[in-house]
């Protein structure tokens, strides 16, 4: 089998529109239903409600306080938006990151969550992202463990890379299976 992966020259922002129509491509070559999108403050999310008309667009938010005591990232403009189009918002811990983050700020000592995570970035930060969210949406039964979804991460800013996989849920973390980078940056 031959396959197309898109390389992209930045990482970043600049691609997500171009993500979210590769990744609607392959879902309607490959009958895939869910697709999974992470969104900080929501304006990502809201392209893929435009982008991704006819599927269902699950969006994984930061938690709140990531960046900030007692903030939510994402604007209640963009949820209304994207609940008014269909689409599902799931916020909770971080697959790879809830605990362990305490542990690295409190001891200042990487526990496994950081170690997946570092390992998965040398792929690129959207893949870290990509498989993490599918993760938390498979935790939060929002998708099922034997059916593919498109996976769509990013680094800083907006959507630059696209994955087809298995879902699984955290707790069986090695049952995950990526099976096609659609895009990614190259670096």
């Amino acid at each position: 089998m031959e396959l197309k992966t898109v390389y992209f020259e930045h990482p970043g922002g600049e691609t997500t529109e171009a993500v979210l129509n590769i990744a609607r491509c392959r879902a309607e070559e490959l009958g895939i239903k869910n697709i999974v999108v992470a969104s900080t403050t929501g304006a990502t999310a809201v392209k893929a409600m435009d982008i991704l008309k006819g599927f269902r667009v699950i969006v994984v938010t930061h938690v709140a306080g990531m960046r900030e005591p007692n903030v939510q990232e994402f604007t209640e403009k963009n949820r209304q938006v994207v609940e008014a189009e269909g689409g599902v918002l799931l916020t909770a811990a971080h697959a790879f990151s809830g605990l362990s983050a305490a542990m690295r700020q409190k001891f200042n000592t990487y526990v496994i969550g950081d170690i997946v995570a570092s390992t998965l970035r040398i792929f690129g930060q959207g893949i870290k992202v990509a498989c993490e969210i599918a993760l938390m949406a498979a935790d939060s039964g929002l998708v099922r463990t034997d059916e593919d979804v498109i996976s769509i991460g990013g680094t800083g800013h907006g959507a630059d890379t696209a994955l087809v996989l298995t879902p699984a849920t955290s707790r069986n973390f090695f049952d995950l299976k990526v099976k096609e980078i659609l895009c990614k940056p190259h670096h």
